[in-house]
């Protein structure tokens, strides 16, 4: 603990962001970076808990309360207060394989578990943890890693999001032949298509990937298992499988007039202007969709909801509406009840402040359109079983709808249904969280494509952890951390 008075001496102090009317001109990111002193004061801010929650463990559950990679969070803290900065990314590397990924996207689990998140004023570890990972990119840290003897086993990861690149980059350290299989032109899964530029640029990914292949990890791109290359391929050709491909089956709002142009699912809308922003060509299976001069209704209250709304500005919306069924939760947590568990609040993030009318408690009823494209949307007050108040309906303009209302499982038709792998009730491929073995032997699962829709982190943490349960089952034994 470098300061020991540091947390009573500081003040939280956080990064900033550009003025509203200049960031909406650009698909950069636009979080304006803290002075070095000022990271080393807020790192400095770090207690060095007896029992750190920041990336400690629910006893009663076995889960994180904090970081699901646990992240050393104290230790990084003292070594930026103490200036070490290639110390402090060696220790952040060795539990996390993309904290530049993290730093950015995470909603910082951490932060809410820190013990000066008692009274609102957590120490800023998504920002240090940003500050880390950038600086160990910028001077040259991040280099491959190679390892000098090959198992010679082959292993084949399929799909390269944030769970199939942790799993690849920690089986390719441990000495096997990867080769990662990836349907779309690049690698990064929602990381490079999901996300929007605005809150992560795609060098981020570039730069990992970059690595991942002087460690060895060959990635084929263009290759959509179960579809262009049958997965009983794999299993002949490769000595273990580890299916890592999301869950892609969105959420569908089956009302009346859904089937009118201009209602689309946001990961068709969100990936386009990722294309666009990138140079690469559209896909041919979705038409070009533009919010330019309409109004636009976005349906769903979450991360991937709030994506749709900047980039709806961003493209020059007439006018950008949300709306969530959920009633509006409380402005501040109750701390006693909550703490160092994730909290149920109100969350305001960048794209609200951009332009955007949010409501609450709202039942979308049906769609009416004109010539085949939607035109109105027709809602109603939801109660407390998400049925409508006689008496409160309501109506508006609708040009575009973009259902964001999340994901209910991975995409079953194919690979999934070509194995015949047993699901769970939710309809997720079913594997514990110790092997990651799925009910077809040498077969393995990790990332939202085993637990469901999740974060970024939580996909990181088990590719790294399918890591090692494969490694382990191909050599008997595993040195590969969990």
């Amino acid at each position: 603990m470098g300061k020991v008075t540091g947390f009573l001496e500081f003040e939280r102090n956080d990064r900033d962001y550009q003025p509203v009317e200049e960031r909406v001109r650009h698909y950069k990111e636009f979080v304006l970076p803290l002075p070095e002193k000022d990271i080393r004061d807020q790192a400095a801010r770090c207690m060095n808990c007896g029992v750190p929650y920041c990336h400690g463990t629910n006893t009663i559950t076995a889960m994180p309360t904090g970081c699901p990679v646990n992240n050393q969070i104290p230790d990084w803290n003292d070594l930026v207060y103490s200036g070490n900065w290639e110390e402090a990314a060696r220790n952040l590397h060795s539990t996390n394989n993309f904290p530049e990924v993290t730093g950015r996207v995470c909603p910082a689990p951490c932060e809410a578990s820190c013990t000066l998140n008692i009274d609102d004023n957590p120490v800023t570890i998504k920002t240090i943890e940003q500050e880390i990972a950038d600086r160990a990119i910028a001077n040259g840290w991040v280099k491959p890693e190679r390892y000098a003897a090959k198992t010679g086993r082959k292993v084949a990861v399929i799909g390269s999001g944030p769970a199939g690149m942790a799993c690849a980059q920690q089986l390719a350290r441990a000495g096997h032949d990867v080769h990662l299989f990836e349907k779309n032109a690049k690698a990064g899964g929602l990381m490079r298509y999901g996300i929007p530029d605005f809150k992560m640029e795609k060098r981020i990914v570039d730069v990992r990937v970059a690595q991942m292949e002087g460690e060895g990890v060959t990635f084929h791109y263009g290759v959509h298992v179960g579809a262009d290359l049958p997965v009983e391929t794999l299993l002949k050709d490769y000595d273990a499988v580890a299916l890592t491909g999301g869950a892609e089956k969105a959420r569908d709002l089956p009302i009346p007039g859904r089937e009118l142009g201009g209602i689309h699912f946001a990961m068709d809308f969100l990936p386009q202007q990722n294309r666009r922003n990138s140079g690469e060509a559209l896909l041919d299976s979705i038409p070009p969709i533009l919010a330019k001069d309409k109004h636009v209704v976005v349906i769903g209250g979450g991360d991937t909801g709030s994506d749709c709304i900047g980039t709806s500005i961003r493209q020059g919306a007439k006018s950008v509406m949300n709306f969530e069924i959920m009633p509006q939760p409380p402005e501040h947590e109750n701390k006693p009840m909550t703490w160092p568990l994730w909290p149920l609040k109100l969350r305001t993030s960048s794209s609200h402040e951009e332009g955007v009318t949010r409501d609450f408690a709202v039942l979308t009823t049906k769609f009416t359109g004109e010539n085949g494209q939607v035109k109105k949307l027709h809602c109603a007050r939801a109660d407390a079983k998400f049925q409508p108040i006689p008496g409160f309906e309501f109506e508006l303009p609708a040009d575009l709808v973009l259902l964001a209302m999340g994901f209910v499982h991975p995409v079953h038709d194919g690979m999934i249904k070509s194995l015949g792998l047993d699901l769970d009730p939710r309809g997720n491929v079913k594997a514990d969280q110790i092997a990651y073995a799925t009910s077809l032997p040498k077969v393995f699962s990790a990332g939202d494509m085993r637990r469901g829709q999740s974060l970024v982190v939580w996909a990181i943490r088990e590719g790294r952890q399918c890591a090692h349960a494969i490694d382990k089952f191909l050599m008997g034994s595993t040195s590969l951390p969990r």
